[in-house]
């Protein structure tokens, strides 16, 4: 395996279920045990330890399960010989290979950017040194508020800081929210102290105590602290040249196998084929890297499994606003949509549909209906008449879930009894 994630992590664990036998290695490149990066933020809260931080807590874990984990960062991969080349010169030969290497934070072109004081924070390492410079009241700027970005903002507001957020899009989360919603998550911030520049950029930041940052707008912020948190991208540099199919991340087909026999990918690093919308995803987020680790590793295991599709989904709690998205949020052509919206209490509701199917949804404070909105989306529920009446009153979510979902798991069970 490389990659010493989640997906690297419960992929060995699931071949060691079903192939006693095999010798199974993990590499990871970096000194810690394997950890997940989505604790991180809990880490720089201080609501946990680094321990806390580990995917698994017990002792010996890994040699109980006669699972071999080592340090090294791949450089080359030899398909045909089945040989991964590491930095410090070490070969390591495999049979089947999963690819798990994740994502790497993105280094936007700014002068300054290399000094002192401006970090990223994806690795246990950056959140050392932030957690040094980020004391209460001290100034804080970050860049990017994407989904990464507000889960970090979060972080650092518990600490205490001044905090300040640049954002290139014209609102927050671009990539998760249409204008409305990402417009309220904006205004919520603002009135939690959280200063917010949307459709700017930093320009350039200059060395001293503090750091100046200077922003597209002519402003001038000072800063004891700048987070770089301007989005991630695949880790597969080290496949160039080989026969491995790339896009954006590493394409896979419904079993996680790459074009290559033998070879897998899952997690961050893979671009897998999604049978609901027939097209290849890359959808960086932990579940999506379980599910796809799983069914690699069965198929490792000589046990075919296949992968039902890529969930897209984001839920995500800013200063105590809760949003989500699903599916296809900003719609489809000839799609319908509805929304709902109440600036005052900070709710709003988006619905996107095809046909009489909802194909995706943004939801601001609308906490009591995400399980239902997840269904109804990932379910592919007909809807029938309740299309038109969810159009009428969106938030008759439950009822509509209720009666379609129903009633098409009734069609089913009658068509299955007639088949039969």
């Amino acid at each position: 395996m490389l990659g010493a994630g989640p997906a690297g992590v419960i992929a060995a664990e699931t071949i060691r279920k079903h192939r006693p036998a095999d010798a199974i290695t993990i590499v990871g490149d970096e000194p810690e045990p394997p950890y997940s990066r989505m604790a991180i933020p809990y880490l720089l809260a201080g609501q946990i330890g680094e321990a806390g931080t580990w995917l698994r807590k017990g002792a010996g874990h890994y040699e109980a399960l006669r699972i071999n984990v080592v340090p090294g960062r791949a450089t080359a991969l030899d398909t045909a010989s089945r040989i991964v080349s590491l930095a410090d010169g070490r070969q390591l030969g495999f049979d089947t290979l999963l690819i798990a290497t994740g994502s790497t934070p993105l280094q936007p072109p700014i002068p300054g950017i290399n000094l002192p004081g401006v970090h990223p924070c994806w690795t246990l390492a950056d959140a050392r040194r932030i957690m040094a410079l980020a004391g209460k009241g001290a100034r804080v700027l970050q860049m990017g508020a994407g989904f990464i970005g507000c889960i970090i903002m979060e972080a650092l507001a518990l600490r205490g800081v001044q905090l300040s957020v640049v954002e290139m899009g014209d609102r927050m989360v671009p990539r998760m929210m249409g204008p409305t919603a990402g417009g309220m998550i904006k205004e919520w911030c603002q009135r939690h102290g959280v200063q917010v520049h949307t459709g700017t950029r930093v320009e350039a930041i200059s060395p001293g105590a503090p750091l100046s940052v200077r922003l597209s707008s002519g402003e001038v912020v000072a800063a004891d602290l700048v987070i770089s948190a301007t989005g991630v991208k695949p880790a597969i540099g080290f496949l160039e040249g080989t026969p491995i199919r790339c896009k954006q991340g590493i394409l896979t087909d419904w079993r996680m196998q790459t074009n290559v026999p033998g070879i897998y990918a899952a997690g961050d690093c893979a671009e897998a084929f999604d049978k609901l919308s027939g097209r290849h995803v890359v959808s960086a987020i932990q579940p999506n890297a379980a599910d796809q680790a799983r069914v690699a590793a069965l198929n490792m295991a000589g046990m075919p499994a296949e992968l039902p599709g890529v969930t897209q989904i984001n839920v995500l709690d800013t200063l105590g606003l809760v949003s989500a998205s699903f599916g296809r949020w900003q719609g489809v052509p000839d799609g319908e949509h509805v929304e709902l919206t109440d600036r005052a209490a900070s709710r709003h509701l988006s619905l996107q549909f095809k046909d009489d199917v909802m194909v995706g949804c943004n939801s601001v404070g609308w906490t009591e209906h995400v399980g239902v909105l997840r269904g109804l989306v990932e379910g592919q529920v007909r809807l029938g008449t309740w299309k038109d009446r969810l159009k009428e009153d969106p938030t008759r979510l439950m009822e509509a879930y209720l009666a379609s979902a129903q009633a098409q798991g009734q069609w089913r069970g009658a068509w299955d009894d007639r088949r039969r």
